[in-house]
């Protein structure tokens, strides 16, 4: 993954809302301990995704891939009196990281974390969703549009994370890999729909935001 300049990502988190201690200390761990932690989000765009959720004041959260937890975290922050985070993965090896700092965090009563393929998990879910964040296998992303699409509530949100994936978005259709090419067809086909009013936001590795109709 390639992100903006290291030193201007630090300026802006700077002057964006404090890390909370929980979640740099899952951050420090992901890193330290966990494949992949580039795939974290971050103190920047979990700062985004913590305001986002304020604002919608979500009762029903849905987010597709849950990895060691640091956006469900974030995205619980905004939640309204009862509400809850459904986080959706199938990774075998991180739920007993997942909820210890979902623990630490004191989080473990607004989050419910299910161990299925998403799509199977959708449909069981209570809607109408207020706020749902993609970010998972990326070949399943207009499948799991479609998943959830009818079931955002006017005003809610669907984002969509890695939509830029590193620039090659930017290659031709004959060079993309089948990942690139799944989030090609994504970012055109939200473009295209006329339920959703949508933004992309060149934040870390790029989210597409769309506000259901």
């Amino acid at each position: 993954m390639q992100f903006i300049d290291p030193a201007l990502d630090a300026y802006c988190e700077s002057h964006s809302g404090e890390e909370p201690a929980y979640l740099k200390v899952l951050r420090e761990e992901t890193y330290a301990q966990i494949y992949m932690p580039k795939m974290c989000s971050g103190h920047l765009q979990g700062r985004f995704l913590s305001l986002l959720s304020h604002l919608v004041r979500p009762k029903v959260i849905v987010e597709i891939g849950t990895y060691t937890g640091y956006s469900a975290l974030c995205l619980a922050e905004g939640l309204a009196p009862g509400g809850m985070v459904h986080t959706i993965d199938i990774d075998p090896h991180l739920p007993p990281f997942v909820a210890k700092h979902m623990a630490a965090a004191g989080f473990q009563d607004r989050i419910t974390t299910h161990r299925r393929p998403a799509l199977e998990v959708i449909p069981t879910l209570p809607a109408p969703f207020d706020l749902v964040f993609i970010d998972a296998d990326k070949p399943n992303y207009p499948n799991y549009f479609e998943a959830v699409v009818d079931r955002v509530r006017p005003g809610g949100l669907i984002i969509a994370d890695n939509v830029l994936w590193s620039g090659k978005v930017l290659q031709p259709s004959t060079e993309q890999d089948h990942q690139t090419a799944a989030l090609v067809k994504y970012a055109d086909m939200v473009a295209k729909d006329a339920r959703v009013e949508r933004v992309m936001v060149p934040l870390r590795d790029g989210l597409l935001v769309a506000r259901k109709r």
